[in-house]
């Protein structure tokens, strides 16, 4: 039988802001991490974006750790989004209980973060290399912290942090209370799991949890040089207004952005390029309203969280599938529906294809109904794009094929050979 968040064993302050939120009854992942989180047992939990893992140890946490005093508790992220966004949660539901809550992160002044600091807090949420930076200059102190949180741990994993993970945990008193929380459970994941959780609890969720049954998800396979008309076409045909739209590039997001707004419509872009700043006034203003279709790369794959946005559409298809999956649970957040819309050029046709082989939810092919007529292509001839990369080996020496640029061209290019190095 489902438990409502009165009976997970929360504290009075908590249930007040959870109530006041409009949080009615808890995820799948809160109902099974937070019963063991307050018992203080290690826990692994396995749950997509979207699924509400920010409350299922922020919850407990907050219940357990003391109202005043030092930093008793650090959560560690990949992003500095992630850190935004898991601090306002945090701090939303911590309204009640006088827990102050301060996210550190590179690309913000430091000494803006030394000055939260002076004046108090009990959680930290941090990205990994500016946490070390305040660990070397002493303005933080970790020796207190009691329940460590390691959030998006594949993706710190994919970034290359799991060296800066260890150093971190060093400072951090081994009496601890440790969970983890991911997407996926790649090996890596787990042998730092096994080196640093005391017998933790392992809480995956099933499969109907971990599908993405509230998305529509559809495509439609068309000529790159089309592909902005089509997008102009889904977005005015939109239900819901705010929309994202995922491109490959930083230089592709900011053209886009400029090319739609040209078409009348209120566009804003994010990537790597743009100063915390400016991205926080991106994210400001779209989360407000004032623009209503974000144009990102996937640097906003994960730790974008606003429950207005209807529809995500993949301007371009990425190359790695996991990818896909973490841009779409932009939408449909917290128990919602929302539409995934793929634009699928020739030259990214056998990418699409691995997505729809690692899904079991039906992804519509929009074509027919559209009466979009799809040109068939083989894998061996491309109008646009870039040949894939091989490599073979052959008495100890490495020989790799190159990209080379076929616009215009439908035969495969002349291969070129670097004997023993990568190019």
């Amino acid at each position: 039988m489902k438990k409502t968040f009165q009976q997970l064993g929360l504290g009075a302050e908590i249930l007040k802001a959870v109530k006041e939120i409009g949080f009615e009854d808890p995820f799948p992942i809160q109902e099974a991490a937070i019963p063991f989180i307050l018992k203080g047992i290690d826990v692994i939990g396995q749950a997509h974006t979207g699924t509400g893992k920010t409350a299922a140890f922020s919850l407990p946490i907050l219940t357990r750790i003391q109202r005043k005093g030092p930093v008793q508790a650090l959560i560690l992220v990949p992003t500095r989004e992630l850190a935004v966004q898991v601090t306002s949660e945090i701090n939303r539901l911590a309204k009640y209980t006088g827990i102050r809550t301060v996210s550190v992160y590179g690309g913000q002044n430091i000494n803006i973060q030394h000055d939260q600091l002076k004046r108090g807090a009990q959680i930290i949420v941090a990205t990994p290399g500016r946490l070390i930076d305040h660990i070397k200059h002493g303005s933080i102190q970790l020796e207190n912290v009691k329940y460590v949180v390691l959030d998006e741990a594949d993706r710190m994993l994919d970034m290359g942090f799991i060296d800066d993970i260890k150093f971190i945990l060093f400072y951090v008193n081994e009496d601890r209370q440790t969970c983890l929380f991911s997407a996926t459970m790649p090996p890596e994941i787990m042998r730092l799991a096994q080196e640093y959780m005391k017998d933790p609890e392992e809480i995956r969720l099933n499969k109907e949890e971990l599908s993405l049954e509230t998305i529509d998800q559809c495509y439609l396979i068309v000529h790159e040089r089309e592909k902005f008309k089509h997008l102009c076409h889904f977005i005015n045909s939109r239900e819901k207004k705010q929309t994202i739209v995922f491109a490959a590039t930083k230089q592709r997001a900011q053209r886009l952005a400029g090319e739609l707004r040209q078409e009348g419509f209120k566009a804003i872009t994010i990537h790597g390029d743009l100063s915390q700043k400016q991205r926080d006034n991106a994210m400001y203003r779209f989360k407000r309203g004032s623009e209503d279709i974000l144009v990102a790369t996937d640097i906003a794959a994960r730790g974008i969280d606003v429950p207005a946005v209807g529809h995500v559409i993949n301007y371009d298809i990425p190359e790695d599938s996991l990818i896909y999956f973490h841009r779409i649970g932009r939408t449909a957040r917290a128990g919602g529906s929302g539409k995934a819309v793929s634009l699928v050029s020739h030259d990214r046709i056998e990418d699409f294809a691995r997505i729809l082989r690692q899904t079991e939810q039906p992804i519509r092919k929009l074509n027919q109904e559209m009466g979009v007529v799809e040109v068939h292509t083989t894998r061996h001839r491309f109008t646009t794009g870039y040949q894939h990369r091989r490599s073979f080996s052959d008495n100890n020496k490495t020989y790799r094929q190159g990209y080379r640029r076929t616009r215009y061209s439908s035969t495969w290019g002349r291969r070129r050979y670097n004997y023993g190095q990568n190019q």
